[in-house]
């Protein structure tokens, strides 16, 4: 509502809050009604509306993530051309694209799990996952394997090629330049390094939970570590974002004084 606030950094920050909003929802209603309930079942039709919310969230996330890096590659790396390089109208392209390239990839993926006949219906998890509910199959399931490794591969290093491309370049810069040009890059960079972290070590916990075996681990752990991704990372950017960045800074505490 602050038009102070219509920059593409902003822009693309709410993105990212709306998407933590829609991840959080997918899982957390339902969970607290599993643990007032005595019978811990869920519908398949609710399991894979679960699945796809959650794995859409995570694909959204960590590629907003990305164009978020690319926005602080062009800030610090060209400050002049910034304004016309990165505009409001590109950040809502971006933000448009991101959200509809993920919920086209894990349709695909839903109705690759759809056609699947189950013969088992008991999931070791908080919350259904995709893997888990593939490895109930009793009929053929290499088409799902083949296309799961082909989205791991769109998710993680589509992504992961603007966040590594956009360091280092920001890297270059931070060891050519001043003390002053050090400083500014650090503060820039510091919320979305940390998010960029934290969401992925996250995900990283989840996708070998998923697919090892993790019995040696406490079970109480590897349940808070299962949300660690759906949990921590919505508390933690509000903070993150709401404390660093000044003008958040100053417009919150205008709004509560």
């Amino acid at each position: 509502m602050n038009r102070s606030l219509h920059e593409p950094m902003y822009v693309l920050l709410c993105s990212l809050f709306v998407n933590e909003l829609y991840g959080s929802t997918a899982l957390f209603p339902f969970l607290l009604l599993q643990i007032l309930s005595d019978v811990h079942t869920v519908s398949a039709s609710f399991c894979f509306l679960q699945i796809f919310c959650v794995y859409t969230y995570g694909a959204i996330e960590y590629m907003n993530l990305a164009v978020m890096s690319y926005d602080r590659y062009l800030a610090i790396c060209h400050p002049l051309q910034y304004h016309t390089r990165m505009t409001c109208h590109r950040a809502f392209v971006w933000i448009a694209a991101l959200w509809f390239y993920s919920f086209v990839k894990f349709l695909i993926t839903l109705s690759l799990n759809m056609r699947l006949a189950l013969c088992r219906n008991l999931i070791n998890s908080l919350y259904c996952h995709n893997y888990l509910v593939v490895k109930l199959a009793c009929s053929d399931t290499r088409i799902n394997n083949i296309y799961g490794l082909f989205g791991i591969v769109l998710t993680v290093v589509v992504p992961l090629v603007p966040i590594l491309f956009s360091y280092m370049k920001i890297l270059q810069v931070c060891f050519s330049g001043c003390r002053q040009t050090r400083q500014k890059a650090v503060s820039t960079c510091t919320p979305h390094l940390v998010s960029l972290l934290n969401f992925s070590f996250g995900c990283c916990f989840e996708i070998l939970q998923s697919r090892f075996d993790m019995s040696s681990v406490p079970r109480m752990l590897r349940a808070i570590l299962s949300l660690y991704f759906l949990l921590i990372q919505p508390l933690l950017n509000p903070l993150m974002y709401g404390l660093q960045m000044s003008q958040i800074r100053k417009l919150y505490k205008h709004l509560f004084s």
